[in-house]
């Protein structure tokens, strides 16, 4: 395998992986969780599911910038002679990491927060604020995989 095959994967999976949970969860198991379970039960499933999660978004938010830059560097002679395409494709991943971000580091201990006080209403709140977050995110991440999957077009 060629360090350029090898980069392209691990790529293709780590964003495979961050966008596939994000689609997971918010097509599958939010729905699911809502018809099932009662607010302490599913706020107290959700902090879980974001601690598991996160530890492969976190490897994710590793080796996609790391892959990225090697495979930009490899298929073109500089930053500024790459084609629009992956341009917009690295500043939409500033934007995810951004919101990724902000869930993990405000969202989240919030969240945690209200769990321990037993704060339902509080905590379907925030985490009401963490599913718009990962929606976004899941609409961008989304729009990063068509673009790069029709980047013979651009």
């Amino acid at each position: 395998m060629t360090t350029f095959a090898l980069l392209y994967s691990l790529h293709v999976l780590a964003a495979m992986i961050w966008v596939g949970g994000m689609f997971f969860a918010w097509m599958v198991l939010r729905p699911a969780a809502v018809s099932e379970l009662q607010p302490p039960e599913r706020l107290k499933l959700w902090a879980e599911v974001f601690r598991r999660f996160f530890h492969w978004v976190w490897a994710s938010l590793l080796i996609l910038p790391i892959s990225g830059i090697g495979l930009w560097h490899m298929r073109f002679d500089s930053l500024a002679a790459a084609p629009r395409y992956v341009h917009v494709m690295a500043g939409l991943f500033l934007v995810m990491l951004a919101l990724f971000l902000r869930i993990q580091l405000l969202q989240l201990p919030e969240l945690r927060r209200t769990i321990a006080a037993q704060n339902w209403p509080e905590g379907g709140a925030i985490l009401g604020h963490i599913r718009k977050l990962v929606g976004i995110n899941l609409l961008l991440g989304l729009l990063v995989v068509a673009l790069a999957s029709a980047r013979p077009l651009f």
